[in-house]
């Protein structure tokens, strides 16, 4: 037989009627060695790390350059070394090996040393390679997997061949859809598959499926470039002209969360893992490769509680992600938090910049600016409120401090940026002054005017709890949910007035709105407003240039909302991370028109491809945006023949309707004559069908069901 890929495997399961989704692949047990010619998609990555597999070498280590010594000090020898190794992680019964030379009865110079797991096996080579035992002994530590690979290194250099130049596909061409449409993929039960947002004709169109084509999750890269599958040897890159076919592979066992910089250059990869010893923090792993290449440029490794410094989410207790990325589009920097400091990292060499670290006592949380290398950060107060708390702008490289705000009476601070980067707002939870309950205040920073200067903003009730905060992207405009009350209040403000006094400004409140989620469009000027999970997935369409509701609606226990890249359209979802039932999507027009629904079980990821920024100048759209009734005529002419199109398939369906309806009914009245004959002779022949001509009666029948006899006791005086 010969070999066959998965995509083969499937066609031959559809030609023979089965369905491979209803089928445990994991339990279909294969003779040792034979893989009946059917590839994994994970088979080269396999093949890398077979070693492990084969020998069960991935957690055994060489120490080299350790002391000659007689048998006499052998054991003294041995004591030493595990004392040092031992400390690092468990070694296993039997897992510590000193050779000696039969000749001399010396040691030869080495040992080798097995560990329960590969994580502290590595942890142990980079601890302790180069360790200096003495002056003349400094340990050299290898995985011991790595010799068989320095095996194969041919003793002669020879030239790498030189492959011909082949042009690759264009992974952009998604873009140049005559009909500019987007797409979006979806995870349901084991099924992953990619889809046209067909809106003109009210439904998905199908670009590919697969079944069982990630193991965990998937994620577009920043620019709509890629789509990401996770894997247990690791993560790959998916992309193409007309299909999805695999461009790259990242090796990273037990890959468990991956992120790409904003300019989609790197891939971010994490791995936690449990140490033997409870009592030890995770391991944690961290790789940065280079998308296209697939190297890996620079790698983290330590405990979780080294990577577990502020932040929101993750897993095991650290923040995710853990490295946050800043100028822009350009992947220039990343940084990360640490204790009493922030990281910063450059691309150019992947090492920190001016070789240190920016000095932050305390510091809780930071954020970068999405277009500047600029960084923003948080510290909370210190000395029992004698140091006040601060927010500081950061200039990257030059370190320079541009802009600081000191805060008093502080209880925490979060940060939000403006998508342009124009604008950073920085919500304040203060205590009253009997330290028993906090308000909450603003303070807006004008990124890019002269000096940064602050204002402060304060809610009419300052005592009113902030539910949401939201910027309008590329935009000057604020919304907040606020209010104590089941039904709060929606407040937008402008950090633009009529007469450009530098001023925030109210521009209307909303009173009592069954809303605790904010969603802008990604264009400006359309906001959702959105009850979720608890508030049964109410929607409110709002219009913020008008200051009006275009529409309300409502999907039952809607978890999560996404508008699509142009804001055009927005997807309303329910999970079965949250609800088992009633899983799905909705699919809606901008100002609120239910488009079409698509019902899903085990429904569990929804995501829009991202687009990459216009290349248009703002001058160009500018342009197109006056003379939008000409360009708009040939869309409008195309919208009309699909809506022609649609009315007529309509007319055709009810068409087919009316004549299955009136089949049925002519089946039913040859039935209903074939049986007249029964149906009088149930009647004592009776032939009429009508029932006016018939007289109802009632009649009463008395049935005895049973008759049973009891003897009772009675004796005298008793009542």
């Amino acid at each position: 037989m010969g070999e066959i890929s998965l995509s083969e495997l499937e066609a031959r399961a559809n030609a023979a009627g089965i369905d491979l989704s209803q089928i445990d692949l994991d339990s279909i047990q294969l003779p040792p060695g034979d893989d009946f010619g059917i590839i994994s998609d994970d088979e080269d990555v396999y093949q890398e790390e077979q070693l492990d597999f084969d020998y069960g070498l991935g957690n055994t280590i060489v120490v080299d350059n350790l002391p000659v010594v007689p048998m006499e000090k052998f054991s003294k020898l041995e004591g030493v070394i595990r004392k040092i190794y031992g400390q690092i992680g468990v070694i296993k019964e039997d897992g510590f090996w000193m050779p000696v030379d039969p000749d001399t009865h010396k040691t030869l110079r080495y040992c080798f040393i097995e560990y329960n797991t590969p994580q502290e096996a590595e942890l142990a080579k980079e601890k302790t390679n180069g360790y200096k035992l003495d002056r003349a002994h400094i340990f050299a530590v290898n995985m011991i997997q790595d010799f068989n690979r320095f095996m194969k290194v041919p003793d002669e250099w020879a030239p790498p061949e030189i492959r011909p130049y082949v042009p690759g596909e264009n992974l952009q061409s998604w873009l140049a859809d005559e009909k500019a449409r987007d797409q979006f993929v979806i995870r349901a039960s084991s099924d992953t598959e990619v889809f046209w947002n067909d809106a003109r004709h009210l439904k998905p169109d199908p670009v590919y499926k697969r079944v069982y084509w990630t193991e965990s999750f998937v994620q577009w890269s920043s620019l709509g470039t890629y789509l990401a599958t996770v894997h247990r040897q690791g993560t790959a890159v998916w992309g193409g002209a007309s299909t999805f076919n695999q461009l790259m592979r990242y090796a990273h066992p037990q890959v468990k969360l991956i992120d790409f910089s904003p300019g989609e250059k790197y891939l971010v990869t994490y791995s936690g893992h449990e140490p033997s010893n409870p009592r030890d923090a995770n391991r944690v792993v961290i790789n940065i490769f280079d998308v296209r290449t697939g190297k890996v440029m620079r790698d983290f490794k330590g405990s979780a509680d080294e990577f577990a410094i502020g932040g929101t989410g993750g897993v095991a207790g650290v923040s995710w992600p853990v490295f946050k990325w800043g100028g822009g589009k350009d992947d220039k920097y990343f940084a990360k938090i640490g204790k009493n400091m922030i990281s910063v990292y450059e691309t150019e060499s992947f090492s920190l910049v001016d070789k240190k670290s920016l000095k932050a006592e305390s510091v809780v949380d930071f954020s970068w600016s999405p277009t500047d290398p600029i960084l923003a950060f948080y510290v909370p107060e210190l000395g029992g409120g004698n140091q006040p708390a601060r927010v500081s702008l950061v200039q990257i490289p030059s370190k320079e401090e541009l802009r600081q705000k000191n805060l008093f009476s502080v209880s925490d601070c979060k940060l939000y940026w403006q998508s342009n980067g124009d604008y950073l707002a920085v919500k304040v939870d203060r205590y009253t002054k009997t330290k028993k309950s906090t308000y909450t205040g603003f303070e807006l920073f004008r990124i890019k005017e002269r000096d940064i200067p602050i204002e402060v903003l304060e809610l009419d009730n300052k005592n009113d709890k902030i539910i949401a905060f939201a910027w309008e992207p590329k935009g000057h405009r604020f919304a907040v949910i606020h209010g104590d009350n089941p039904r709060p209040d929606v407040s937008f403000y402008s950090m633009k007035t009529a007469h450009n006094t530098g001023r925030v400004s109210k521009l209307t409140t909303l009173k009592g709105k069954q809303a605790n989620a904010l969603f802008w469009s990604p264009s400006g000027r359309y906001i959702i407003l959105a009850g979720l999970k608890g508030f049964n997935g109410q929607l409110e369409f709002y219009n913020v240039d008008e200051l009006e509701t275009m529409a309300t609606a409502e999907h039952f226990t809607a978890t999560d909302v996404e508008w699509d890249p142009t804001g055009r359209y927005v997807a309303t979802l329910v999970t079965s991370v949250h609800h088992e039932m009633e899983n799905g999507f909705n699919i809606w027009s901008f100002n609120g028109k239910l488009l079409y629904r698509i019902m899903k079980d085990h429904f569990f990821q929804f995501l829009w491809r991202p687009r990459p920024p216009s290349l248009l100048s703002p001058e160009k759209e500018e342009e197109i945006a006056k003379n939008l009734k000409k360009y708009s005529k040939k869309y409008e002419t195309e919208d009309q023949d699909v809506s022609l199109q649609l009315s007529e398939q309509d007319r055709e369906k009810r068409r087919k309707l009316k004549d299955e309806w009136e089949k049925w009914v002519s089946e039913w009245k040859r039935l209903h004559e074939v049986e007249k004959l029964q149906r009088q002779m149930l009647r004592d022949g009776e032939a009429s069908d009508e029932e006016e001509e018939y007289e109802a009666k009632e009649v009463e029948v008395e049935e005895l069901l049973d008759v049973s006899e009891e003897v009772l006791s009675f004796e005298f005086g008793q009542e």
